[in-house]
């Protein structure tokens, strides 16, 4: 995977004057160790605050260590001054946590208070306008703060990922498509960069790649991957021009950034001109770790690199886009999995799903178009059946308005064959009937979600909420009303 950054963890034990210093710094060397026994190295800065001139201090041996994400660890009450500066002052993401008390004969002089400390730790972030990741319940032992930091890791990879994120665009939308346009500006105050081109642009660099030295050796590699699923083997040479031309781009551009999406196009132009359509290079270079969205959809861009981040797998991007016909679920699915018929949708595209994610994977052409156009223009889409297993939909999206919002849900891909083209499974979400009328369709969603590939809705909830997203829709259960939902059903 290219685009996962590698962050290094730290963490600064802070301590209220008045309280011994030795309490916190010993409740931090205990973090410390229960953290590395089980999930590796974090740094431990030496320094514990207990005024400014240390929190400086402590901030300057941070910065040469070269951390990236911060916990500010409350062994006792902490000084709230101090302990909020350095979260201020600190350029990457921070999470506060406090100490648990550990005996019940130490509550003497080996009381920390923590517990209140982390009021008014919370409190002054707030009059600062500081963000800070806390957990669900951020106060505990050793081993919970422990739990804790290993699922801020998460989180922080994320938000250190955006903020180094450049988007590629090759636009524009295609007509009648104005389903995925939003605003560009909060990209702008997430600290995302993004560069907008014509797909005029990308076609003159593609033919400069013709015959580039490098296109048999992509051929080679595909042909690997695909084996018995080759089954449009005319098509490759293209499909590797196109791939080189894509990765080519994106390093030639990402300027002073580390790390790089793509929102491409793939119609209404782009199959006769180019010769073939982009579907499996976007699969493949979304599995390399650079997400390749189509349809220009520049939030599903970014929604697909956040998943990658957070859950080190590869994503995809699905249209949210038919019902399960009744015969087939009674067939396949009543009596033998806990779902109705509401709780069903086929998860679909054209073929931008990569192989890996795939029941025997096949390099096709793509249906829909050659209804209207010649076959061969249309060859490049790898299909099959998403892998079944746990799954997590979400999306982040701007409104028109420019405000950020976003949902997430966690179901699976049934085992049920779809019986149908490109790259597609049935997807089993709870309540999914409900969470598609009073959540997408209430909310102005457009129909591209992003898939993440496992269980990653409380990472994914903590990484937008840390970014600021105050609305972020989740699929209700039965009984919990959504705001707009009729009571009277």
């Amino acid at each position: 995977m290219l685009t996962i950054p590698k962050i290094k963890l730290g963490i600064v034990s802070v301590s209220r004057d008045c309280f011994p210093k030795s309490l916190s710094e010993n409740r931090r060397k205990a973090v410390v160790k229960a953290f590395e026994e089980k999930y590796g190295k974090i740094y431990e800065c030496p320094t514990c605050i207990e005024n400014e001139i240390d929190y400086k201090n402590a901030l300057k041996e941070i910065r040469e260590a070269g951390v990236d994400a911060l916990v500010v660890y409350l062994g006792n009450f902490g000084p709230e001054t101090s302990e909020t500066l350095i979260a201020k002052e600190f350029e990457g993401p921070v999470m506060f946590a406090a100490a648990a008390e550990e005996h019940g004969d130490s509550l003497l002089d080996g009381r920390g208070d923590a517990y209140c400390g982390m009021l008014n730790a919370s409190y002054n972030l707030a009059l600062r306008n500081i963000k800070a990741y806390i957990p669900e319940y951020p106060v505990g032992t050793a081993e919970e703060v422990a739990e804790m930091i290993y699922e801020f890791a998460p989180v922080a990879r994320a938000v250190v990922a955006v903020k180094n994120l450049k988007i590629i665009s090759f636009g524009p939308r295609p007509q009648d498509f104005l389903a995925c346009n939003a605003p560009i500006k909060p990209l702008y105050d997430l600290g995302v960069e993004i560069e907008e081109n014509s797909e005029l642009d990308l076609f003159e660099s593609f033919n400069k790649h013709a015959g580039d030295e490098r296109i048999p050796a992509v051929v080679k590699e595909m042909e690997e991957e695909l084996g018995a699923g080759n089954k449009k083997p005319e098509v490759l040479e293209k499909l590797a021009q196109y791939e080189l031309t894509l990765k080519d781009w994106a390093e030639n551009h990402k300027g002073g950034r580390k790390y790089v999406a793509i929102a491409g196009k793939c119609w209404p132009a782009f199959q006769t001109q180019f010769g073939f359509v982009p579907c499996y290079v976007n699969s493949r270079l979304t599995a390399a770790g650079i997400p390749v969205s189509c349809e220009v959809d520049i939030y599903g861009a970014l929604s697909e690199f956040i998943g990658t981040v957070v859950s080190e797998d590869v994503v995809t991007l699905l249209d949210i886009n038919n019902s399960v016909p009744r015969d087939m679920f009674e067939a396949e699915v009543q009596g033998k999995y806990d779902y109705t018929q509401r709780d069903l949708f086929m998860g679909f595209h054209c073929g931008n799903t990569a192989a890996c994610k795939l029941v025997r994977p096949e390099m096709r052409n793509q249906k829909i178009m050659a209804r209207t156009l010649p076959e061969e223009v249309t060859n490049g889409t790898i299909e099959g059946d998403i892998v079944p297993g746990n799954i997590t939909l979400f999306r982040l999206q701007s409104t028109a308005g420019a405000e950020l919002k976003a949902y997430i849900a966690q179901g699976e891909v049934l085992p049920v064959a779809t019986r149908s083209f490109g790259s597609i499974g049935v997807f089993a979400i709870k309540e999914m009937g409900r969470f598609y009328r009073y959540e997408l369709i209430a909310n102005n969603y457009p129909h591209h979600g992003a898939v993440a590939f496992g269980n990653h809705a409380k990472a994914l909830f903590n990484v937008f909420r840390y970014l600021g997203v105050t609305e972020i829709g989740f699929n209700r259960p039965a009984g919990m009303l959504y705001e707009k939902e009729n009571p009277f059903n």
